[in-house]
């Protein structure tokens, strides 16, 4: 039996008002439940948000949201995602419910847990469908790899940096600025 969004926003209400904290997606009619990052994949991912994120407010050009938003997308899952990124333009005004949006860019950061094929294909599907960049970033090889809609990879490594000219031009982000400090 496939599930819909419905189905999910019925358990995930359960699941709230049973004070559980569980983030879920529907993929291909199946509820995945996923587990918590490990610190350091989360502690990435913030990096990513605050640095982008001041970029993107600074020059108004869109809005960047972490794992919690989730999207409604044209082939009837609902997905989140580590970091991403609508432009203002395909986005005026922030919905008080799923965005029914594909993202301009979407970002996973490869936890403990995570096996790279099935982010890899989540990221190529989301090109499908529409996003415009894709970024995986791998806090245990210490790499971002950089993915495009016309078959277009990029592996970029600590010396390297990151820009997105057809997102945000003149933005640059090292690539080493991406992992957490050691005290």
């Amino acid at each position: 039996m496939a599930l819909n969004i419905a189905d999910l926003e019925k358990l995930q209400t359960q699941v709230n008002q049973s004070h559980l904290d569980y983030q879920m997606e529907l993929v291909d009619g199946k509820i995945i439940v996923l587990g918590l990052s490990d610190y350091l994949s989360d502690e990435v991912i913030s990096r990513l948000i605050i640095f982008l994120g001041a970029w993107v407010m600074q020059n108004n050009l869109g809005r960047v949201t972490g794992a919690s938003a989730g999207f409604r997308l044209p082939d009837g899952n609902l997905r989140g995602l580590d970091v991403c990124f609508v432009s203002a333009e395909r986005l005026r005004e922030s919905p008080r419910a799923f965005a029914e949006i594909v993202p301009d860019l979407m970002v996973e950061v490869k936890s403990s847990t995570d096996r790279i094929k099935t982010l890899e294909e989540k990221i190529k599907r989301f090109l499908q469908l529409g996003s415009r960049v894709g970024i995986l970033i791998d806090p245990d090889k210490k790499t971002a790899t950089i993915y495009r809609p016309n078959g277009d990879r990029t592996v970029m490594g600590n010396s390297d940096i990151l820009i997105i000219p057809e997102l945000f031009p003149g933005w640059e982000l090292p690539i080493s600025q991406l992992w957490p400090p050691v005290f």
